[in-house]
Parts: structure tokens; C-alpha cells; sequence
């Protein structure tokens, strides 16, 4: 099954491997579990409120949290929260545990956590829980238009 994010790389010819798995719960640790990728290389897609109908996204390692504060510094803009479920779906077009930053309803700011760019493929969302595609992330970089910036910190981490 063909998704709205496969049929942007498709037709941008933007390279990537399609990996597929039994979706049971979402979340990048359930992905790498099953996909067999390690989780700092699974790069987890989030819908970040900006301000009142204003939306930015946030690609990170599935191991790793936003730095709300960093983030809305490189977003210049003094508060960011992530959206809503029903927010984050009307926005994108899919499902939460199914988002992928590919093929977007409408254009946002995308920023790249920049230890993602250490690894020379990572996968990330295809558009549809159990879908996942593996990418460069310079690719995923270009092809977003991403900017990249030092945003995330350790999943449980108690602070810096």
C-alpha cells in the first residue's frame, strides 16, 4: 500500500527503502524492537505547537526528548508544546504512530536533531503505523528543507 509520504519521495525521486513490521503499539522503541534497528537510529516524528495554529515539526532519535527551550530558541518564539493528537492529525494527514514528515497537508518548519546526521541511514516514518522507511538523513535533510540544530536530550534524562 502506497502512502502519501511514499508517493512524495516517488515522485521527487528521492531514494529510500521501504521496511515494513507488525504494528502492535506505537512508539520508536516498539519500531526498533521489531524492525531490528537500533533506536537511536529510528527517528521519531513530532508535531510541536508553536503558537495558535502555527506548527513546526521536530525529527529526533527514538532515545532521545525535545529540549522544548532549545527548540523554541531555533524556532525564535518563547514557548513550544507538542500538539494535540487530533491537532497533530489534521495537520498532517495521519495517524498518530503513523506520522511521517513526508507529503505534509500543508508546509512547517522542520528541524533535524544534528546527531542524527552521524549515522549513514536511519528510518523514519512512512506515512502509516508499521511502515517505515530507510533513508540518509542528509537526504531527509535536503529533501525537507530541514534545519539542524542540537534539540534533544536523553529520553530520561533529569535535565541539563
Amino acid at each position: 500500500m502506497s502512502t502519501r509520504a511514499i508517493r512524495f519521495l516517488l515522485h521527487n525521486g528521492i531514494p529510500f527503502e521501504r521496511i515494513e513490521y507488525e504494528h502492535r503499539r506505537k512508539g520508536a522503541e516498539y519500531a526498533a524492537q521489531a524492525t531490528g534497528f537500533p533506536l537511536a537510529r529510528i527517528a521519531k516524528t513530532l508535531v510541536l505547537a508553536v503558537a495558535p495554529a502555527r506548527y513546526a515539526l521536530a525529527l529526533l532519535p527514538g532515545d532521545c526528548q525535545a529540549d522544548m527551550k532549545r527548540v523554541a530558541g531555533e524556532l525564535a518564539v518563547k514557548r513550544v508544546e507538542m500538539a494535540d493528537a487530533a491537532s497533530a492529525e489534521r495537520l498532517s494527514g495521519y495517524r498518530v504512530g503513523g506520522i511521517s514528515p513526508f507529503g505534509f497537508r500543508q508546509g512547517v518548519p522542520v528541524l533535524m536533531e544534528q546527531g542524527l546526521l552521524s549515522y549513514e541511514s536511519i528510518l523514519v516514518n512512512g506515512g502509516r503505523r508499521g511502515t517505515m522507511l530507510k533513508m540518509g538523513p542528509h537526504v531527509i535533510r535536503d529533501a525537507l528543507g530541514c534545519r539542524v540544530a542540537d534539540i534533544a536530550e536523553p529520553e530520561f534524562s533529569t535535565g541539563r
